[in-house]
């Protein structure tokens, strides 16, 4: 199975749609309460909630997810409510048309579980009807919409965001150490779209870390990441360098970075990583070591460059 242990928890939703073709006979059964098996949608929705909690048994590599909620409607297929949703030859036919809709807070989301609840739900009311119809059929089972997650993330990158990024270690600045975390938030940077316009190696140094930012504060960079010096060491001077020049803080980023990588290493709440701006650019410091700099932007990215929008007046 695919891993997801660097994704988001996000609240993700879908909806999905599907019909049984069945004829007029069938439908005034259902509509006088006629049929041999009894009511018929209160089984088929049943039948639909089982069989979305079964997904992960029934498809190899679906993740178990929280299933949050889910609902079903039932339609009778006509050309007023379904031309636009399935063309005029379809909806003039007789059937019934099952609607599902889930919500789910989780790291993948939910759309095949909405997908196998309509279609169990369809086999359910075939299940029932055919004692009484020798013509059903199902078909047009599709997926309308799905959110949250990374499908839901291209709004944050609709403009090209300008990024920095800083490493702050005496001995990657002497060249005894090589920068890994370095390049890999410049490589995580770009590979949600956003256009990283500097890289210097600078000494756990206040005063020349806080020059380096004001100069491309001034030169109106956006984003700036600096890793390393967030820890507890002796030379960690990261934090304090960029708290003294911060005008205003964001603590809900730092707070995300620290229990999203809490999650995964105690050591997490070790880093004493901060976030917040200067005039309209936003400062985010992270660790120095590779995996928590890469836990750090997991946790962030790319939501924090809706910051930018904020900080010019924009809304949510």
């Amino acid at each position: 199975m695919r891993d997801i242990t660097s994704k988001q928890v996000t609240l993700r939703t879908a909806r999905a749609v599907g019909i049984i073709f069945c004829s007029a006979n069938s439908i005034g059964l259902i509509n006088s309460g006629s049929l041999p098996k009894g009511n018929l949608f209160d089984v088929a929705r049943a039948a639909g909630f089982l069989g979305a909690k079964l997904t992960p048994q029934l498809l190899p590599h679906c993740h178990p997810v929280t299933i949050d909620g889910m609902d079903f409607t039932f339609e009778f297929l006509s050309r007023e409510l379904h031309a636009e949703l399935f063309g005029d030859a379809i909806a003039a036919r007789t059937g019934i048309v099952i609607s599902g809709e889930a919500k789910s807070i989780g790291r993948t989301g939910i759309e095949m579980e909405t997908l196998t609840a309509v279609s169990v739900a369809a086999l359910e009311i075939y299940d029932m009807l055919k004692p009484v119809d020798t013509g059903l059929e199902i078909g047009h089972i599709k997926l309308l919409e799905k959110k949250g997650g990374k499908s839901d993330r291209s709004r944050f990158t609709e403009t090209t965001p300008t990024c920095a990024v800083l490493v702050c270690s005496d001995s990657t600045a002497a060249g005894t150490r090589e920068d890994k975390s370095g390049r890999l938030v410049s490589a995580m940077l770009e590979n949600v779209k956003a256009s990283v316009l500097h890289y210097k190696v600078l000494p756990d140094d206040k005063e020349a870390i806080q020059a380096q930012i004001k100069a491309w504060v001034a030169d109106d960079v956006q984003f700036i990441f600096t890793t390393g010096g967030t820890g507890l060491g002796p030379r960690d001077n990261t934090t304090e360098a960029v708290c003294e020049i911060l005008e205003r803080n964001a603590d809900g980023i730092s707070e995300a970075m620290r229990s999203f990588g809490q999650a995964r290493t105690p050591l997490a709440m070790m880093s004493r990583s901060i976030a917040g701006t200067i005039a309209s650019t936003l400062i985010v410091t992270l660790p120095g070591s590779t995996n928590g700099a890469r836990e750090s932007l997991e946790a962030i990215l790319p939501g924090v460059f809706h910051a930018r929008k904020m900080m010019e007046g924009g809304s949510h």
